[in-house]
């Protein structure tokens, strides 16, 4: 790993690269996981007195 990088700048310059790739295409979109049996659950046991 070391020369892989001339300076800590340049690491996050390509790592900023790849975050503005992400953001600017379908990925930036894409849900992985349905969050709406979550909230569901949130919203039964909000109401519940322990």
């Amino acid at each position: 790993m070391v020369g892989a990088f001339p300076d800590g700048q340049s690491c996050l310059n390509l790592a900023a690269a790849r975050l503005r790739h992400i953001a600017g295409t379908q990925w930036s979109t894409r849900k992985n996981m349905n969050m709406a049996p979550l909230y569901a659950e949130q919203t039964e046991t909000a109401g519940a007195v322990a």
